[in-house]
């Protein structure tokens, strides 16, 4: 016998998330702020960085975090916080809590890799209802699985991931009114668009909403924050490890998020650029891109390998999506980065339809 046969099959048959090398490149490829804190914050934040305690324990249950998180992301009164590191850990916590044999967890295709991943991780089945070929919910596929095998745990990402539309504001409605479980509504883009499921919290007992701080601007330090109902979220604390949050998380995050102009700022000059990326590509001859509220760009093109490759031997690395998911045949997808860096996307990526033309 061997010791890898004590791995489960399931775990076994998983391929792990790969991280493209980027050294020397151009990275737009990871959905990152582009941008440094500007110096007078980084000042302030080395200063209070220099003064942490590191040779004792990160506060188990930092009340001063939560709630400044509480009150800059506008989560409503009578609703609590759970901190994660990054979104990942909270999506493990939830999909541990309801793995009872047979249980199932439910999203769309295509979606966050992660979401099928812990999924299989956890022992949960794992079902993807496939999104219309303009990447819209269908609802009615969505109701029928719903209904049929009634799942513990829905995830729903808006902005999807790796689409970038967010999904009818009356077909979320439906789902929540008709599933059972929990419905997770994973709200990692919401600097790049207007309107949050926070507000309707106390209208769906069952909807948790899940935001991370890394899209904004603090990919770093890897926190994420399950908002929702305080008896909920006190059964789901019984799986969060202790002292999840670091004490450079925790003083990193209280520094910046006081100070959340300067990342509001930042990311509406990344909208600013994702509209100017957009209307770019557009004028690109065997070019289609998709209309995104997220801060990166899905387009599709005839020959995705070789434009990619092309785009790297020019310094430049995007996501090749090709071969991800029937749906994303033909896809890449950028992330919108500093004007300069999008403009040398553009410039490369010219070259590189030109040269596999």
């Amino acid at each position: 016998m061997s010791l890898l046969d004590l791995i489960r099959p399931e775990i076994r048959a998983l391929s792990a998330y790969h991280v493209q090398p980027a050294q020397g490149m151009v990275k737009l490829d990871a959905m990152e702020n582009p941008w440094p804190l500007p110096d007078a914050l980084q000042q302030k934040l080395g200063d209070r960085l220099a003064q942490a305690a590191y040779n004792r324990y990160p506060d188990a249950n930092p009340e001063g975090l939560k709630q400044l998180i509480s009150t800059v992301f506008g989560v409503p009164s009578g609703f609590s916080v759970l901190l994660g590191n990054g979104s990942d850990e909270l999506i493990q916590i939830l999909a541990q809590a309801v793995a009872q044999p047979g249980a199932t967890m439910l999203s769309v295709e295509p979606a966050f890799v992660m979401f099928k991943v812990l999924a299989n991780a956890c022992g949960l089945n794992y079902l993807g209802v496939s999104l219309r070929e303009d990447f819209s919910l269908d609802l009615d596929a969505m109701l029928k699985v719903i209904r049929a095998e009634q799942p513990a745990l829905i995830f729903l990402a808006i902005p999807n991931n790796p689409t970038g539309n967010a999904f009818h504001p009356e077909s979320v409605q439906a789902i929540l009114k008709e599933a059972k479980g929990i419905v997770v509504i994973d709200e990692a883009y919401f600097p790049f668009r207007d309107g949050s499921y926070l507000p309707a919290l106390a209208d769906y007992p069952n909807m948790l909403v899940m935001r991370t701080v890394s899209k904004l601007g603090l990919a770093g330090i890897r926190l994420g924050f399950l908002a929702g109902a305080p008896a909920l979220l006190a059964e789901l604390e019984k799986l969060r490890l202790p002292y999840n949050v670091s004490v450079a998380t925790q003083v990193i995050a209280e520094t910046v998020l006081a100070e959340a102009e300067t990342l509001n700022a930042q990311t509406l000059r990344l909208r600013q650029e994702r509209e100017r990326l957009f209307a770019a590509l557009k004028e690109i001859e065997g070019v289609h891109p998709f209309e995104s509220e997220a801060n990166f760009i899905l387009l599709r093109v005839s020959n995705a390998q070789a434009v990619f490759d092309a785009l790297k031997r020019h310094g430049i690395l995007i996501k090749n999506l090709s071969s991800a998911h029937a749906l994303l045949r033909g896809c890449l997808r950028v992330t919108v980065g500093t004007p300069e860096e999008n403009d040398r996307f553009l410039d490369a990526f010219q070259a590189s339809m030109l040269a596999v033309a």
